[in-house]
């Protein structure tokens, strides 16, 4: 084919023109012709795979969207006011503590919440009980001393009756309401416990049952009551459990006291199965220093309940006194001015 005529079958060029002819090709075209007419190699899944690593972003041109206002702040006005009284408002009630919702959690009493409730009316019991023990023991005195007159002297038939009458129902009244401030006292000893537990998130370090016998069964209430109080104690001042609980001296002298108690009731029990008349004298001594100790437990019960219990509830912001400065010492003097400004505000 003359380079100067067009493929059979074709126009032929106009005047003047030259087609252009295309290059040979290369050595390097001419092997990648050639691999790629042989066969793609097995298997053809392994064969890898090159792409581009590209990321393609698409962000809005500048400004496609509108610029936010800037809203200049306006100048204060002073404080608000109305035209006519306003109709809403808060409600005309006592503000309380929410801690009682119908239908919700909070309607359960938590052992934290029932911790100062009871521990002002296991303090009042037993402070009332002590005076009725040390009233118990002050006839039991009486009597012993009219028993001590009796060896040289006749004694009086209506002070005898009523001697007697005073020590039965001082003893009687003892006797019973002592249930009372017991029953109290060991109520407020298992919810101190649990509220102990809630505040420092552990669980109590012994079961109730534990608890009810090492402080209702005698004999072994003697060195179980300790460990109930000390533990009670730890838990109290958070303390970490892996420390051996270590009584304070509070609880010690409370303890020497519960001993005492118990030793003394013993004693004068054994003490009135005797007949013979020097054992019954010796009987009223020791009913007397029962109920003395009993009023002295009553009254380091309480102190340890109110301790206790304070630190367990915050104090009431209303209760705490408000102080004054009544005079400063030792503070440098301060600098007074020599003149007042003109101009200045009263």
């Amino acid at each position: 084919m003359h380079p100067g005529q067009p493929p059979a079958g074709q126009q032929p060029y106009p005047p003047g023109y030259w087609p252009r002819q295309a290059p040979p090709p290369s050595a390097q075209q001419l092997q990648g012709r050639t691999l790629a007419a042989q066969p793609e190699p097995y298997p053809y899944h392994r064969r890898p795979v090159h792409r581009p690593k590209l990321r393609w972003v698409a962000t809005p041109p500048p400004g496609a969207w509108p610029r936010r206002r800037v809203v200049a702040p306006e100048p204060y006005l002073g404080p608000p006011s109305y035209p006519v009284p306003p109709r809403w408002g808060f409600p005309n009630l006592v503000w309380r503590r929410p801690t009682s919702v119908p239908g919700t959690a909070s309607d359960e009493v938590r052992p934290i919440d029932r911790v100062p409730v009871l521990s002002r009316s296991v303090v009042v019991v037993l402070f009332a009980f002590a005076v009725l023990a040390a009233v118990a023991a002050g006839a039991e005195v009486w009597r012993y001393v009219l028993l001590a007159q009796g060896r040289d002297a006749a004694l009086s038939r209506s002070v005898v009756a009523f001697s007697d009458g005073f020590v039965l129902t001082a003893g009687l009244l003892a006797s019973i309401l002592a249930l009372l401030p017991a029953g109290l006292s060991l109520w407020w000893l298992l919810v101190a416990r649990q509220a102990a537990a809630d505040v420092s998130g552990d669980d109590p370090p012994r079961p109730p049952w534990q608890v009810l016998v090492g402080v209702l069964v005698p004999v072994a209430n003697l060195p179980l009551a300790l460990s109930v109080v000390g533990e009670l104690e730890h838990a109290v001042l958070g303390r970490s459990r892996d420390v051996r609980p270590k009584p304070s001296r509070q609880v010690l002298v409370w303890w020497g006291a519960w001993l005492l108690n118990w030793l003394l009731l013993g004693a004068s029990i054994v003490w009135r199965f005797r007949d013979d008349v020097q054992s019954m004298a010796d009987s009223v001594v020791l009913v007397a220093l029962t109920d003395l100790s009993a009023a002295a437990l009553a009254v380091l019960t309480a102190l340890v309940v109110r301790r206790f219990s304070a630190l367990l509830v915050p104090w009431d912001a209303r209760a705490v006194r408000e102080m004054r400065v009544l005079k400063v010492e030792g503070a440098p003097e301060p600098e007074l001015r020599a003149s007042r400004p003109a101009g200045a505000a009263r």
